[in-house]
């Protein structure tokens, strides 16, 4: 058993405990999210059309990735059975499979893979492998989202602290995170830095997508590109 086996049943109202600091629920971040990245998409020319959700937990971002990008089936994947137990009964579609990491086996054929606030729960010295695996299963000219946690921003700090099971990861920072993904050999194309501002301060939040590229914000995006060749 998983420590998110243990909070699957109430993993929103643990992730409550910590997002209640921003004035916002976990939706507004799980939406912003994808919407950033499908403007990046869009921009890039790009229409992807097979998705992986790599550390997909219940299931959040997956009617997202299907109303914002568009995509036409959705494979998502987490070490955690109860987790993915409640992300079928959350979203049953014949588009979408939720499956423990043993049980996919990478072949090239992922045109998207996206993830969220998983790196810092995967040990260090086992990030290496898990981008090794994200890469295996994209195909080549395929994108990644890598989406974490900004440690240089306190109140992400903070909202960590109040998340049962955030305590003790151990976050990393865009440059790091950059550094990672060239090793296995990803090509950066961006980093973004978006959700600055709490509900409180909303006011201010249409000057965020202009400001992304300071290392401001409470999460981080690197989307990068499996070369073509």
């Amino acid at each position: 058993m998983t420590k998110f086996d243990i909070y699957a049943a109430d993993y929103d109202a643990a992730l409550h405990q910590g997002l209640s600091a921003t004035g916002e629920s976990k939706d507004f971040f799980a939406l912003n999210r994808i919407a950033w990245l499908a403007r990046c998409l869009r921009l890039l020319g790009e229409t992807p059309v097979h998705a992986l959700d790599f550390g997909c937990g219940t299931g959040s971002a997956t009617p997202f990735l299907f109303d914002q990008i568009a995509v036409k089936s959705v494979v998502g994947l987490d070490v955690s059975p109860a987790s993915l137990e409640t992300a079928r009964r959350t979203h049953d579609s014949e588009s979408v499979s939720f499956l423990l990491f043993d049980q996919y086996e990478p072949e090239g054929q992922i045109d998207l893979a996206f993830s969220n606030g998983v790196f810092h729960h995967i040990a260090p010295s086992e990030r290496p492998q898990a981008l090794s695996y994200l890469y295996r299963s994209l195909r080549a000219g395929g994108l990644f989202a890598l989406w974490e946690n900004n440690p240089w921003n306190p109140g992400t700090r903070y909202v960590m602290s109040r998340i049962p099971f955030d305590r003790d990861a151990i976050a990393l920072t865009a440059r790091t995170a950059r550094a990672l993904l060239r090793a296995e050999g990803f090509q950066i194309l961006r980093t973004d830095f978006l959700f600055i501002f709490p509900r409180a301060l909303g006011m201010f939040r249409g000057i965020e997508k202009l400001i992304t590229r300071l290392p401001l914000g409470g999460q981080y995006q690197v989307l990068c590109r499996k070369p073509h060749s």
